[in-house]
């Protein structure tokens, strides 16, 4: 199986700053994708951005040419450089990854909030 945990949430001012890490443990070799997501209150979660095991990425739009997805594959850790914030990314952003083979199936972390103040 596969462990997420996510770290680097908190508050921060419109315009500012963050940077989440999604450090991931166990059967790291299946995992074929790992996702960004968020939720904010009374919303549905939603993608942010993602990264294959290609490296291939995707961006929601709200987020392009603000955030940016990266990994460190000697860490087994995926990073999201959020720039620019604006309150309307706060939300609790959570890891998720794709796995296939023995372990096949949709793995999340616990999530991070983060705090977008104006």
């Amino acid at each position: 199986q596969v462990q997420l945990v996510e770290s680097g949430g908190g508050l921060v001012q419109a315009g500012g700053s963050l940077r989440l890490s999604c450090a991931a443990s166990g059967s790291t070799f299946s995992i074929n994708a790992i996702g960004w997501y968020r939720q904010a209150p009374g919303k549905q979660r939603e993608l942010v951005a993602a990264i294959s095991s290609g490296g291939s990425t995707n961006y929601a739009d709200s987020v392009k040419g603000r955030f940016t997805i990266s990994r460190d594959n000697a860490k087994n850790t995926v990073y999201l450089q959020m720039n620019s914030l604006k309150p309307e990314d706060t939300a609790v952003y959570y890891c998720n990854a794709d796995v296939l083979g023995d372990y096949v199936g949709d793995y999340w972390g616990q999530g991070t909030q983060v705090t977008v103040s104006s």
